[in-house]
């Protein structure tokens, strides 16, 4: 054995670390408790492995002899690791029967390599891994879901078993226990119980030391004014750093399903700080976490009073008509969405759009397939309409599965097994902090999108518009990531042909989020680019320019001349949108919790909701009186001081102060909310409020405001 793994447990003082562990353990009742609460709720099968597993094996024993053929080939196998096992032992070096691939960084430790004991054990565990890949391969009168199905969680239980994930089989672990004397391990114990804790009863593995790092002091700092802001976003304008600015703004769209800071880490890798410096107006929208007020809340929404509003509030600031747009994931989905929605309204103000690992053709979804099908979503719907939103951990979870050795057993080993605390880490910050989905919007995304892919066969109607993405004719960028196994590049290169405009296709290095923040001074990667597209995406990949390092400066190229000549920086807030707060906002800083929804961040406007000199800078819209969605503006700014909202037929003094110690005390407020979230609000105060009709009560507090 190596000097450095000597195992002699002599050193270990066995009392000290009995008492450390004991110590931890009196923690477990007071987590138990918690856990025991939750218990109920949870879904011990989630993913109906059972009748999964069922189907496969009443399949493959349809097939005897291919069964015979991979057991007859695993025992050979195994006989002959077991012979050079024997050869290892006795001091007599031995070609191993089977190597891990290079891009395997789990059996890394020197003893992995040199010790006959370990060298067994990893290739008796790749040996297994071999033969059970094997059995679940290429079943024939298996469908194809269900395979790639089989073979994924198949996957996954080989990932969780590997011998690094086991104390007594890993010699780094082994190694940390006898230089600590068994310190680890109470640590280790130490760090697993206060996941435990932080997740209720559920393990909650930290990546990364949340404390570390606090938005708008070291994560998410480059200068900005939040400018405004309704229930479902905030728009933060960033501050210009140069004199000159292009004539057209760019508007962000980032996805709802995670936080868009990941565009502004830190200074040296932010996209967005690199976008003012060459000159851009830079407007990103920063999405609420929503809870359960928000479970009715559709995809509709997040266009109309998305998208849309950020263009109208956009164009009230910078007094221009014309702007660009990027998208990234699921932003980029909407934002199609809304191109082809403002095409069909006449609506020509965004110019260009760009789209960042974005999918529009749902036909090959990559891995995230696996958990695409109708059980699936029943299930899934069925568990959101409970709590009215889909956690984010939920989601979190399901891409963490998707790449389980780096983003979950590596933690495991490094914070239980190793007794090591999590180490900062920006990048795993934002990965750790998710949001939550409504219900409503969660279920129509998967369903239309993923399970039917609607999108791209124009078979959709958003906001009561047909949605026809050929009809989609500005000049559009794709730039996706080679690695990508969440929006797969050759799925993004088929929705990119479906836009009738020039289309141009960036294909960069690595994944999903390194291969797009990717800053020129790091020089990683490479990246092909052309604006002619093949149908067939490996023709294009070999016909593509390739060029080194990122392809930031490409995009630039690519979109300068279409974004007008240079005037004036514009300062935030020098317009008729008031600064409301800094950037990056409040709503981002709301964190999602294991248990029930944390609260709405409290607004600016809400915050000064008692001054007299409350702000009615949102108000001000030019097109207040004629505008729908220059109302959705107006109706939104919920500072106003408190009406008398008697005035409203069917509301009465006593309706009246249940409204308000609900936070509904103006006529702005009122019409900010739905009849049907009205109905919601009165109806947790008792049953016997289910008598009132709210139906136009909204519709009279606007008339009201209007006059």
């Amino acid at each position: 054995m190596s000097e450095s793994t000597n195992l002699d447990l002599s050193n270990l003082d066995i009392a000290n670390l009995a008492q450390g562990l004991l110590e931890n353990f009196k923690n477990v009742e007071n987590i138990m408790t918690d856990f025991s609460k939750t218990y109920e709720q949870l879904e011990l099968d989630p993913f109906n492995l059972k009748e999964l597993y069922t189907e496969w094996f009443t399949t493959a024993i349809q097939n005897p002899q291919k069964l015979a053929q991979v057991n007859v080939e695993f025992w050979q196998n195994a006989m002959h690791l077991y012979q050079r096992s024997a050869m290892g032992f006795l001091g007599i070096d031995a070609e191993p029967v089977i190597q891990e691939p290079r891009s395997d960084r789990r059996f890394h430790h020197e003893d992995w390599a040199k010790e006959p004991v370990f060298k067994c054990i990893k290739q008796s565990y790749l040996l297994v891994s071999q033969w059970m890949r094997n059995l679940v391969a290429d079943v024939e009168g298996l469908d194809a879901h269900t395979a790639e199905k089989v073979k994924f969680f198949t996957e996954r239980y080989l990932d969780a078993m590997s011998p690094t994930n086991f104390a007594a089989t890993n010699p780094a672990v082994l190694q940390k226990i006898i230089e600590t004397k068994g310190g680890s391990l109470v640590h280790g114990l130490k760090n697993m119980l206060q996941d435990l804790e932080d997740g209720r009863g559920q393990l909650k593995i930290r990546m990364t030391d949340t404390e570390a790092f606090e938005l708008g002091k070291n994560v998410a700092v480059t200068p900005g004014k939040v400018v405004f802001q309704n229930r479902m976003f905030q728009l933060i304008q960033y501050t210009p750093t140069t004199e000159k600015v292009f004539r057209r703004p760019l508007l962000v769209v980032p996805p709802w399903i995670n936080k868009f800071y990941i565009m502004d880490l830190q200074p040296k890798n932010s996209m967005l700080r690199w976008f003012v410096e060459q000159g851009h107006t830079v407007f990103v929208i920063s999405w609420i976490n929503p809870d359960e007020r928000y479970s009715d809340i559709g995809f509709d929404t997040y266009l109309e009073e998305g998208v849309l509003v950020a263009t109208d509030v956009v164009e009230q600031i910078t007094g221009e008509n014309e702007f660009n747009a990027i998208g990234y994931c699921l932003g980029g989905t909407l934002l199609s969405t809304t191109l082809a929605y403002m095409k069909k309204k006449g609506d020509k103000r965004i110019r260009s759009a760009t789209y960042f690992t974005t999918m529009i053709d749902f036909s090959e979804p990559g891995e995230l397939g696996v958990f695409i099908d109708e059980e699936q979503i029943s299930s899934l719907e069925e568990r959101m309409n409970k709590e009215g939103f889909l956690e984010g951990s939920s989601m979190a979870g399901a891409f963490n599965m998707m790449r389980a050795n780096d983003l979950i057993w590596s933690f495991y080993i490094n914070n239980y097994l190793l007794g090591n605390d999590p180490r900062p880490f920006d990048l795993l910050y934002w990965n750790s902090d998710s949001t939550r989905m409504p219900a409503k919007m969660h279920s129509w995304y998967l369903r239309n999108m993923y399970l039917n892919n609607r999108l791209c066969k124009a078979e959709l109607t958003v906001a009561d518009t047909p949605i026809d993405l050929t009809t989609v004719d500005v000049p559009t960028c794709f730039v996706s990531a080679i690695e990508d196994h969440i929006a797969p590049w050759k799925s993004t290169y088929a929705g990119a042909q479906l836009f009738s405009g020039p289309v141009r296709f960036i294909l960069g290095g690595s994944g999903h989020i390194a291969g797009i923040i990717n800053p020129p001074e790091g020089g990683k990667y490479d990246y092909r680019v052309t604006d002619e597209l093949v149908s067939n995406p490996d023709e294009w990949a070999v016909g593509a320019d390739k060029h080194p390092g990122s392809w930031w400066p490409e995009w630039q190229r690519w979109i300068a001349p279409m974004s007008g000549e240079m005037v004036a920086a514009r300062k935030p807030g020098s317009g008729k949108f008031k600064v409301l707060e800094e950037a990056p906002g409040s709503y981002v800083k709301a964190r999602s919790g294991a248990g029930s929804a944390a609260s709405l961040p409290k607004t600016t406007a809400e915050k000064t909701a008692s001054k007299s000199s409350a702000q009615k800078a949102i108000q001000t819209a030019d097109k207040a009186a004629t505008s729908e969605k220059a109302w959705t503006i107006k109706a939104l700014d919920t500072s106003q001081a408190a009406d008398d909202l008697t005035a409203i037929n069917g509301i009465g003094p006593k309706l009246a102060a249940v409204l308000k110690d609900k936070g509904i005390a103006s006529y702005a407020a009122l019409a900010a909310k739905s009849a049907e979230e009205i109905k919601s609000l009165l109806l947790s105060e008792g049953a016997g409020y289910s008598r009132y009709d709210t139906s136009s009560w909204p519709e009279q507090a606007k008339s009201r405001i209007k006059k």
